[in-house]
């Protein structure tokens, strides 16, 4: 293979931080969490596979660490190429940077290269593909080679990625035929198979946007970091594309584009660019020619939350045009967007269980320029005297205004009023279970509803409570498989709900479903959890997890042979480079929607701690736990 230095958007993590907090301590004090430096690895840059001419099953090894700013290309066939050498060329060709796949389809007869369009899907296998010949089974002349790996995930036409959950086995069938003398694959894959070295290499991963009732929701795509080999569209405008396509499968049954059917981009687009005042222009066919303005600005909403989720990409309005690529549709501003947004408020405090089973809240003062944490102090309410039991965990409203609490032997769930005073209420449910097995930390969603599990080995079951205060009601979740839910979290934009799910003594795995809700006013029972997928395949064992801002979770966990850390994950199952720096000594952990506000972090020999943004760790509350943002 050959390799040029190019330049390439990096794949999403946590942004830039800056700010400072006026607590001293530091952490280079802290006891069990260790600061790391993580400096970028060299690059390697893979040479082309050896081309033996032999039948014998044999790796083809993927471009393994290729960094994501290298730019690899394949290398034509060579005259008089064996059928093997086709095969192996091929197969790493499929690898390359080249935009359009030339070279690869330089292997393919002329048909098969001019119907081939891998662009439509990805397959991503865990490591390289087997070949092997199984020429003479069905014709001698004509050579045919079985390629084989293990499947990791796919990638569908609505660029969606999707984990491989039963280790399937990927295996395709190479026909070569003779054309102009020279040997030439007839059948080519279905799509394109890459390992996944090299899909994070060629791919990244961003957001497209719709609404869940008032409220935008992140669906998590992947697009090529450059041009796509078949629409031949710069990775903003195959962003836009796929926005235009639709939803994913997945949370399509439970989000709305206010794009009418059959909206497209205007036909020859195929690059969006920005004006001088950082306004993007979207150029739209006739469909939307009768859209309302209402309609058409939450259509604008939609892109505007899209691009500005492309790293790098900076965008203040959005202008919709008409199909004459003149006259104006109309236009959003991002303070405009972020009203018809509807995102939950920004929290007034964070909150968290102190050493003596009280629960606690510190202000964050949003005018100071520099963010800092007042002094911890006890919740207002019936909790701020001596109420009957101690507190083991809490969860607290979007409005800060109630909080769902669990007593600490875990059987009790209670509602407080967190704005007038009075006496303690009696519990709402109460857990068949007994500690350690009784109920879950709670968690509020956007409409007001509560969630909580309990443990119980004989009847796990996930409860809901409608408003907060409405009977408790049984949520069936499909696919549960026996596991019990340890731990839940319920997602800023209320449509997924994050399980760790346990079967008996063994490791915790994070899933996350999809929550259902019945469309008209009849039996609000029939609320569900569907679908579950696993959030984060790559750890061994998970022991906390919470929502972070665009759709992400931040989980504490390890992988295989590794130490615990904490790390960004999209929610559809699929790994985001980056983690925590000296979070090896996380138990628990917090995340604002609000990328302002510090990640909240317990650690069992310091308590309660902080990243603020641009600063290192500290300790806030030293003998802490359970920290939680409202939701």
């Amino acid at each position: 293979m050959n390799a040029e230095p190019g330049r390439s958007l990096p794949r999403t993590g946590p942004e830039g931080r800056t700010g400072t907090g006026r607590t001293p301590r530091t952490l280079g004090t802290l006891g069990t969490l260790r600061a790391y430096a993580f400096g970028a690895a060299g690059l390697l840059l893979a040479g082309c596979a050896s081309m033996p001419d032999h039948g014998e099953i044999r790796p083809v090894e993927a471009s393994q660490g290729v960094d994501s700013q290298v730019r690899v290309f394949g290398v034509p066939p060579s005259e008089r190429a064996s059928p093997q050498e086709v095969v192996d060329g091929f197969l790493e060709a499929m690898t390359s940077d080249d935009p359009q796949l030339q070279t690869a389809r330089k292997y393919l007869t002329e048909e098969a290269a001019k119907n081939w369009k891998p662009g439509a899907a990805v397959t991503v296998l865990s490591a390289g593909l087997d070949r092997s010949s199984v020429q003479g089974e069905k014709d001698p002349a004509a050579p045919r080679f079985k390629v084989t790996g293990r499947m990791l995930a796919t990638v569908d036409e609505r660029s969606a990625y999707q984990p491989e959950t039963s280790g399937g086995r990927y295996e395709e069938f190479l026909q070569l035929t003779q054309e102009n003398k020279e040997w030439r694959i007839a059948t080519p894959p279905s799509s394109l198979v890459l390992s996944e070295s090299d899909f994070q290499r060629i791919y990244m991963p961003v957001n497209k946007y719709y609404f869940a009732g008032g409220t935008l929701v992140a669906d998590p795509v992947y697009v090529r970091q450059r041009s796509d080999p078949d629409s031949r569209m710069d990775p903003t405008t195959q962003t836009v594309k796929s926005l235009l396509s639709g939803p994913s499968k997945w949370l399509g049954p439970v989000v709305t584009s206010h794009f009418p059917t059959g909206t497209e981009l205007r036909e020859g687009t195929k690059s969006l660019s920005y004006d001088g005042q950082n306004t993007l222009r979207v150029p739209l066919n006739d469909k939307v020619e009768n859209v309302a303005q209402p309609q058409c600005q939450k259509m604008a909403t939609q892109l505007l939350y899209t691009v500005k989720d492309l790293t790098g990409s900076r965008v203040d309005r959005v202008e919709l045009v008409r199909a004459d690529g003149k006259s104006s549709l109309c236009e959003v501003t991002e303070a405009a967007a972020a009203v018809i947004a509807n995102r939950p408020p920004s929290p007034g405090h964070q909150y968290y269980v102190d050493k003596e089973s009280r629960l606690q809240r510190m202000s964050l003062d949003p005018n100071r320029q520099e963010q800092q944490q007042e002094e911890a102090s006890p919740v207002p309410g019936p909790l701020s005297g001596n109420p009957p039991f101690k507190v083991g965990s809490a969860a607290v409203s979007y409005d800060e205004k109630r909080a769902a609490v669990v007593s600490e032997d875990m059987h009790g769930l209670y509602v407080v009023n967190l704005t007038t005073a009075g006496p303690m209420p009696q519990p709402l449910l109460l857990a068949k279970g007994s500690k350690p097995a009784g109920f879950t930390a709670p968690s509020w969603d956007t409409a007001g509803d509560l969630w909580v599990a309990d443990q119980d080995p004989q009847d796990p079951v996930l409860w809901r409570v409608p408003g907060g205060s409405g009977t408790p009601e049984r949520v069936e979740v499909s696919g549960l498989d026996g596991r019990r839910i340890t731990g839940l979290r319920t997602s800023p934009d209320g449509v997924r709900i994050a399980l760790l799910l346990q079967q008996s003594e063994s490791r915790k795995e994070l899933f996350v479903g999809r929550i259902e809700r019945p469309d008209d006013k009849g039996d609000a029972s029939a609320v569900s959890v569907r679908e579950l997928r696993p959030a984060a395949p790559q750890l061994a064992d998970v022991t906390a997890m919470s929502w972070a801002p665009r759709g992400r979770l931040l989980v504490v966990g390890r992988e295989s042979g590794g130490v615990v850390q904490a790390r960004y994950m999209l929610a559809d199952g699929s790994m985001v480079g980056a983690g925590l720096p000296g979070a090896t000594g996380l138990e628990d952990v917090a995340a604002s929607e609000d990328e302002k506000k510090p990640v909240v972090a317990y650690s069992g020999e310091d308590g309660i701690v902080w990243l603020p943004p641009g600063a290192q760790w500290r300790t806030v509350a030293a003998g802490g736990r359970a920290p939680v943002y409202p939701g």
